[in-house]
């Protein structure tokens, strides 16, 4: 097998005008491939990239086997076995911990597998690419805005993913970078939401009753970020609260920032990272291409109440 290696500059772009190991394998007679594509939960995010990358299948052919984790790393690495077990030609994987999912990985490349990282990598093992935001870029953006709105002064509260995820690690790290600079802003809590809309809510139940001056919420997603504005008004203290979130750009998410409620969306691209993946994917099973990873463009969008 060939190994070419492209380099995609501007993953938008590479998805509208095609990858350049794309054309010659579609002239070519068409191939059938099995890909299995591993998502950590099946939130409204994941949901998205769910949809992207079954789009594209279905343009190219692909049968996509998808499964839903549960935010289980021993489900999910059971499932990996089971599709390893089933002869796949591709794994599309979103890990739930970046450590626990090793072994799994390993056992794919161990049986010829490719593997493809979307959003989230393994601390170890082999993939041939790896489509993501730049995670921290999007933690430092998001936590610049709350640094200027507070004027570099205040008590915030960092609403944290699932523990061991690569996003999580990658945005926490990006806010800290940023927090280092405003001695006076506090952190008055770190807890992790688990990137659901309920654990938002419950965890920011507590935050607001030990904590009654909370002048920003940092969110490492929309789920919880949606979570937590419900609790703070719920709680009558919404207003004058600013949350900035790591979002996913939907349309839920956009009006709550157009209403004034989410101060900031460092929105991503979760459907354009499904389909890159299976691009991806497909060209490299049909002509060896490997594609070199880059993170994708993030649009910021704040509020303007």
């Amino acid at each position: 097998m060939k190994n070419k290696t492209t380099s995609v500059l501007m993953a938008a772009m590479a998805l509208s005008l095609g990858f350049s190991g794309m054309a010659s394998a579609q002239d070519a007679a068409p191939q059938h491939y099995t890909f299995g594509l591993m998502l950590s939960a099946m939130t409204p995010y994941f949901a998205t990239i769910k949809s992207g990358a079954e789009a594209e299948a279905k343009k190219l052919g692909v049968q996509l086997l998808v499964e839903d984790g549960n935010n289980n790393s021993i489900t999910q690495s059971n499932q990996i076995d089971t599709l390893i077990a089933r002869k796949v030609n591709l794994l599309l994987i979103n890990p739930t911990d970046a450590k626990a999912l090793v072994p799994a990985v390993e056992k794919a490349n161990a049986a010829h597998i490719p593997v493809i990282y979307i959003d989230r990598k393994a601390d170890g093992g082999h993939a041939i690419a790896y489509f993501a935001s730049d995670n921290k870029q999007a933690g430092a953006q998001a936590c610049q805005y709350i640094a200027n709105k507070l004027h570099g002064q205040g008590n915030l509260f960092m609403l944290l993913g699932i523990s061991g995820a690569s996003a999580t690690n990658e945005r926490t790290a990006g806010c800290e970078s940023v927090l280092k600079s405003y001695p006076h802003i506090k952190v008055v809590a770190r807890q992790s939401g688990g990137f659901s809309r309920e654990g938002g809510l419950t965890v920011m139940r507590d935050v607001l009753i030990a904590n009654p001056k909370l002048n920003a919420v940092y969110s490492e997603n929309g789920e919880m970020a949606i979570g937590a504005m419900r609790a703070a008004a719920a709680a009558g203290r919404l207003k004058g609260l600013t949350i900035a979130m790591i979002g996913s750009g939907s349309v839920g998410e956009t009006q709550l920032v157009k209403q004034g409620k989410i101060a900031l969306s460092v929105a991503q691209q979760p459907a354009v990272m499904g389909a890159l993946g299976v691009q991806a994917g497909y060209s490299y099973l049909s002509t060896g291409t490997v594609f070199v990873p880059v993170p994708l463009h993030m649009d910021l969008a704040p509020s303007h109440s």
